[in-house]
């Protein structure tokens, strides 16, 4: 916060840019005002033996990305502190042209004596490993609608439309192995169709066997409680709250005003003197939260009512998560209501109804049982 004294305590602070085959270090001694820099070999041996030469204590910096956490637990665990900041939210001079591993080591380290570092959550190997299987399900999704698409596509050039309905259902699979294919003139094409039409096949068996994986790890998981109320609001199903507790992680960094932000759900600005003009959202931060939460959010739009389903995840959850969760789908679809009263466009008012969705989405997850 502005205005209050650093906290940084530490003697040495420690700026690393992390690559997969090197890693850019610079410290700073506060004391002498001292600049070291080395140029070490990828590896948590290599960068532990370097800072052991440095004068203590140390604060370590660097930025998350693709090598993971894996640094980052190695020095928490010999007891220096280790911040994983969050590169979208790095202060940068405007003026700077010059970008080298170097000068980027010596700015982390620079920022962290500041105490001007953003900080991410760094999950433990348990919730890495859920969050590997939950995004390995999101992958699958998306090769799976591409699949389809390919093979829709390919039956639209020959002129072979579906009409009996929703597509990709019991029926819409039979139509396309008892008329689809034999409709198809030439041999070749016939081949592509069953290479196409097996892909399908073949993910759709990977995403179900992703989906049972992770509805056995969520039913024994520790986040297991979260999960359950979470699964009080529409739209929130086992797959989608699991989800969302893995990628969000520690869910009291937020507030209920806050949380919409992280997702990049927040209205765009651009205002300077007395003219104001907000735009598209923002589309920061976790995409992947942000498409569960638009896709829950479409939920809401429905007449509310609580069917079986909804009382089967209320059966898991405490009484005051009921509560919650029947207040939050009441004001969700009055929301929807009143958007669609003043005639706004659907997907806008969607995203307004998704922004306020992760604010009770968080009001649940950080409840006490």
């Amino acid at each position: 916060m502005r205005g209050e004294a650093p906290v940084f305590i530490e003697r040495t602070s420690v700026g690393l840019d992390v690559h997969a085959r090197s890693v850019a270090a610079a410290a700073i001694d506060g004391m002498t005002g001292e600049l070291v820099q080395a140029r070490l070999a990828p590896s948590e041996q290599a960068v532990t033996a370097w800072l052991a030469g440095l004068p203590g204590p140390l604060a370590v910096v660097y930025e998350a990305g693709p090598t993971g956490f894996g640094l980052s637990r190695a020095l928490t665990s010999q007891g220096v502190r280790c911040v994983v900041a969050a590169p979208s939210r790095l202060q940068r001079p405007s003026g700077d042209r010059v970008k080298t591993d170097a000068r980027d080591a010596v700015h982390l380290a620079r920022l962290l004596r500041l105490d001007e570092v953003t900080p991410v959550s760094v999950p433990t190997v348990e919730q890495e490993s859920a969050r590997d299987l939950v995004r390995a399900r999101e992958d699958c999704r998306g090769d799976l609608m591409r699949a389809r698409h390919r093979l829709s596509k390919l039956l639209l050039r020959h002129g072979i439309v579906y009409e009996g309905g929703a597509a990709w259902t019991g029926a819409h699979d039979a139509w396309l192995r008892r008329e689809a294919a034999p409709a198809l003139g030439t041999r070749a094409t016939r081949m592509a169709f069953d290479s196409d039409y097996e892909a399908v096949l073949t993910v759709k068996a990977r995403r179900d066997r992703l989906d049972r994986a992770i509805e056995e790890l969520a039913a024994g998981s520790e986040l297991a409680p979260a999960v359950h109320r979470l699964g009080c609001l529409r739209g929130v199903s086992t797959l989608t709250g699991f989800a969302l507790a893995v990628e969000i992680g520690d869910w009291h960094r937020f507030t209920g005003a806050t949380i919409g932000s992280f997702v990049g759900l927040t209205p765009s600005e651009h205002s300077s003197g007395a003219s104001r003009a907000q735009g598209p959202i923002t589309k920061t931060g976790n995409a992947h939260v942000r498409r569960l939460l638009v896709e829950a959010a479409w939920h809401h739009r429905a007449r509310y009512t609580v069917g079986k389903t909804m009382r089967d995840r209320w059966e898991l959850a405490p009484p005051a998560a009921r509560v919650r969760g029947d207040e939050g789908n009441r004001r969700l679809h009055e929301r929807w209501v009143g958007f669609l009263e003043r005639r706004k466009r659907p997907t806008v008012a969607n995203v307004a109804v998704a922004r306020e969705l992760a604010g009770w989405c968080w009001s649940l997850a950080v409840m006490e049982d």
